[in-house]
């Protein structure tokens, strides 16, 4: 199980290419057919890009649990690690550890950690998910971002991961939020409003995708209510945004090029005829309205961090 921090939508195939970060998130997925020493550059800076906003959430993370009292951190579906080394500096007396289904991120997580002067305290485990769960073993917080829903019982990984937790300990999920936007609806070519239908073609990608994962059972997107149905008691939701309006930096650009050449990749032959010609004026870097030359171009992203508390 991988996931990408920096994905296009609230659940788009940006992140999924994997995993997303994506990339991806693993659900028992094959990891021969991505390139992950190719992939590992892309999905850190899209973590970074958004930096603040998990940084945020991470500081937010220390008020709901003693700081002093964590000992132990799994990010599940860490990818290359960059939220990883952001949870072990908001609580500094724990060991992180960073869970991911590809070694290739791996390697690139404990890079970072060296880098940040965390060799000491962030650790690896490569699990694939959700067989090796018990591979896990226990922990005072346990964060998931962009990965449970890459497992088709996604109430059954939830009553896993709460069996995890020491007590007292905390289990934290971002799922959902609002699609990203990156363009003012109307562009100056093709019909205005492309990212709401990119969005539609998207949602239903994302049900399609989520009906082929192995033991896929319907769920309502009721965090709080599935994390009460463990037997945690929920702790609080929150909704952090990542901001960065036009003009946006060269590798804020570099990532929406790469986020929205995953959305054609995954919705391509969903696309209305015209859209598609859009979509291709945008990708192509001599047109001077694609994105990589437009100077309206903006990120705008709100991610939604549920939490729940052992007893």
């Amino acid at each position: 199980m991988t996931h990408d921090h920096g994905d296009t939508h609230a659940h788009g195939p940006a992140q999924h290419g994997n995993h997303g970060q994506h990339g991806n998130h693993g659900h028992h997925h094959d990891h021969t057919d991505i390139d992950w020493s190719e992939m590992a550059p892309l999905l850190e800076r899209q973590a970074e890009v958004q930096g603040s906003a998990y940084a945020e959430a991470a500081a937010w993370l220390g008020t709901l649990v003693p700081v002093s009292g964590v000992r132990r951190v799994l990010d599940v579906g860490s990818g290359p690690g960059v939220l990883t080394c952001l949870l072990a500096e908001a609580f500094p007396g724990a060991e992180a550890v960073a869970v991911d289904g590809a070694p290739e991120l791996l390697a690139r997580a404990s890079a970072r950690a060296e880098a940040r002067g965390l060799g000491g305290r962030v650790t690896t485990l490569h699990a694939e998910l959700p067989e090796e769960f018990d591979k896990l073993g226990e922990a005072d917080v346990i964060w998931a971002a962009e990965s449970l829903h890459h497992l088709g019982d996604q109430r059954a990984a939830l009553q896993t991961l709460a069996g995890l937790l020491r007590p007292g300990g905390l289990l934290v999920l971002v799922e959902g939020g609002l699609p990203a936007r990156r363009l003012p609806r109307e562009i100056g070519f093709g019909r205005p409003g492309l990212e709401a239908r990119l969005d539609a073609l998207t949602a239903e990608w994302f049900g399609e995708m989520r009906a082929a994962l192995p033991g896929a059972k319907a769920e309502v997107d009721d965090w709080r209510a599935l994390l009460a149905s463990t037997g945690l008691v929920p702790a609080g939701t929150r909704s952090f945004l990542s901001d960065i309006p036009a003009p946006v930096p060269p590798v804020v650009r570099e990532q929406v090029v790469f986020q929205f050449e995953r959305i054609r990749q995954s919705v391509d032959e969903r696309l209305a005829p015209d859209d598609r010609e859009t979509l291709a004026r945008l990708l192509d870097p001599q047109d001077p309205g694609s994105l990589h030359r437009r100077p309206d171009l903006f990120q705008l992203i709100a991610r939604t961090v549920h939490t729940a508390r052992k007893g």
